[in-house]
């Protein structure tokens, strides 16, 4: 059931970035297509799957990672240049979510060690994003609304299945 959801998020993801592609601001186009590309990454490395975890495919990860942080920037220097101000907001804190997410995939013993922190951070981070997607919807900017759920809720459940699988390594 879980993976039935987590291939529908996806698959929206998908839809709504070539919406943004086809239909967007360039910032917005880079924006979202740099979003899926690390949500991608982050999927592979939080798996079960060792294979990406190391050697070859984690440099190829690492890199891409790191072009797709450059292509994060651009958007959001387009994004401040429009002073498209929540859209600034966001990405900022989505950076947050992916420090978060990058130190408890490369460090999850210390995350372990310092879990309630982790989680307050975690839960800081994605109450403000709620707020966000609350006020997209008071400007009455639906798409917007709706594509920050989205994210939302796909990356609530790589992190909780990520603090899952720290939880039971400490276990």
């Amino acid at each position: 059931m879980l993976g039935t959801l987590k291939g529908v998020l996806f698959a929206l993801l998908v839809f709504n970035t070539a919406a943004y592609l086809l239909l967007g601001t360039a910032s917005e186009a880079l924006d979202s297509l740099a979003w899926l590309i690390l949500l991608a990454l982050f999927t592979l490395e939080t798996g079960d799957a060792e294979r990406f975890r190391a050697g070859r495919a984690n440099a190829v990860i690492r890199f891409v990672r790191i072009i797709a942080a450059f292509t994060l920037v651009a958007a959001l220097v387009g994004y401040w240049r429009q002073r498209e101000w929540l859209d600034v907001a966001n990405v900022a804190l989505w950076i947050g979510v992916v420090g978060l997410l990058e130190f408890g995939v490369r460090r999850p013993e210390v995350v372990a060690r310092l879990r309630s922190t982790f989680v307050f951070a975690s839960v800081t981070l994605f109450t403000t994003l709620v707020g966000l997607v609350l006020a997209w919807v008071l400007r009455r900017e639906w798409f917007d609304a709706y594509d920050a759920a989205l994210w939302l809720a796909a990356f609530a459940m790589l992190e909780a299945g990520l603090l899952d699988r720290i939880g039971k390594r400490r276990a």
